[in-house]
């Protein structure tokens, strides 16, 4: 009778043990799909961004040397997009690579170029103009949530993959560690405004 009850509680133990590990990998492999959904998310904000920029640059609201500048920056940034879409493995690594120093040099280039006094009268005197710059306002406030909502879907990844349980028993499988994006997505003060 006693070893019935062993064996019993033997397999009532392993079948908890197996069911915390299951649970754990799938919680990973959730937070891994999440982590890879956000990172598209933003990627797919920064190309509109760069969109929207070029739009402003060619409307024609903007003096030609900050518009050729705000051109430059966006294509630049398209470019190395289109680049990275056609490497087979996009999403490998989960890395941006230079395209976060592209992304910063955008960010660089409307900041220079949209200064209050630019905006104002962008806003006053230019139809085409005036909805091109809320298009780069609202593109930049999507970039900005985009990057916060990876960041913070790699953060979650990184902690449950800190747990010794994951670590032990190889719960994380081949998959690479996620890194945060990190470059700089301030809006220019004066489109904030």
């Amino acid at each position: 009778m006693e070893t019935i009850t062993w064996t019993a509680v033997a397999v009532a133990v392993l079948l908890g043990v197996a069911w915390y590990l299951s649970y754990n990998a799938a919680r990973l492999d959730r937070l891994h799909t999440r982590a890879e959904g956000a990172l598209s998310a933003l990627d797919a904000q920064l190309v509109r961004r760069s969109e929207a920029t070029l739009e402003l640059a060619n409307s024609g609201a903007l003096d030609p040397a900050s518009a050729l500048m705000l051109a430059g920056a966006a294509s630049e940034a398209l470019e190395a997009h289109n680049e990275r879409a056609l490497e087979e493995d996009f999403l490998e690594g989960q890395s941006f690579g230079q395209r976060e120093v592209l992304e910063s040099d955008l960010t660089a280039a409307l900041m220079a170029a949209l200064s209050a006094d630019v905006v104002a009268e962008i806003r006053h005197d230019d139809n085409l103009g005036a909805l091109a710059l809320q298009r780069v306002e609202a593109a930049g406030v999507r970039v900005q949530l985009a990057r916060r909502f990876h960041n913070d879907a790699v953060t979650d990844v990184r902690r449950v993959r800190r747990k010794s349980v994951v670590r032990l028993f190889r719960l994380a499988g081949h998959a690479d560690l996620p890194r945060t994006v990190e470059f700089d997505d301030e809006l220019p003060p004066a489109v904030r405004d």
